[in-house]
């Protein structure tokens, strides 16, 4: 650790994760996504005992994508899922993570616990429309830790406005995940550059 204009610079992973000011994050890992996700045979039951290991340590922080009603959407959002789903009439738009249905829920092995704080949210970013950053500055959390799902869509654009407000971003590279693999791994390849990645060993070492 360093001081520079009396502020203390983390110099060591260990001291960028310390759990005293350290959350863990698990970004829309939803049952209709890791469903869709390449690695999606194992990628639960990679991710679940990890978080599960966080949280003896540290906060937890739950994200879910929460669509607002179509006829808030606004037009790039409709235009998005338009050409995501591939269909040219906004009519033929089928509803999407509707709450309360089992598409909507977490995947039973990584279900929030009653001390994990849970956001819904609709926007691909954590910070838009939620009170997450306030929550955080009560907290006096410095660090955010990155996991779930789409590496190349909510973790990369979360993570680089966490930097942005003045956060420490860490992205697990083996604890995120996206429908295209390649999409995936050019994301981290751009997060090393924005943010820190590093695997759930490196972590748990620097936790221990």
């Amino acid at each position: 650790m360093k001081t520079f204009h009396a502020t203390a610079i983390p110099e060591t992973l260990a001291e960028i994760v310390d759990p005293k000011h350290s959350c863990l994050v698990v970004w829309d890992v939803q049952n209709a996504l890791v469903g869709r996700v390449f690695d999606q045979d194992s990628y639960v039951a990679r991710l679940a005992p990890f978080v599960a290991e966080l949280r003896a340590k540290l906060p937890v922080a739950y994200t879910l994508i929460t669509p607002l009603p179509p006829a808030f959407q606004g037009a790039w959002n409709t235009y998005s899922a338009m050409r995501r789903m591939g269909v040219s009439d906004p009519a033929q738009l089928k509803p999407f993570l509707v709450p309360g249905t089992p598409a909507y829920q977490v995947p039973e092995a990584l279900a929030p616990q009653p001390q994990d704080l849970v956001l819904p949210k609709s926007s691909p970013n954590l910070f838009l429309g939620t009170r997450f950053e306030m929550l955080m500055r009560l907290r006096g959390i410095q660090t955010l830790i990155f996991t779930g799902i789409a590496t190349e869509m909510g973790i990369e654009s979360s993570a680089r406005d966490a930097g942005a407000r003045g956060f420490f971003p860490v992205v697990v590279s083996d604890g995120v995940s996206s429908m295209d693999q390649a999409a995936h791994d050019r994301s981290l390849l751009n997060l090393a550059k924005t943010a820190i990645v590093a695997d759930m060993a490196a972590i748990r070492a620097a936790l221990a």
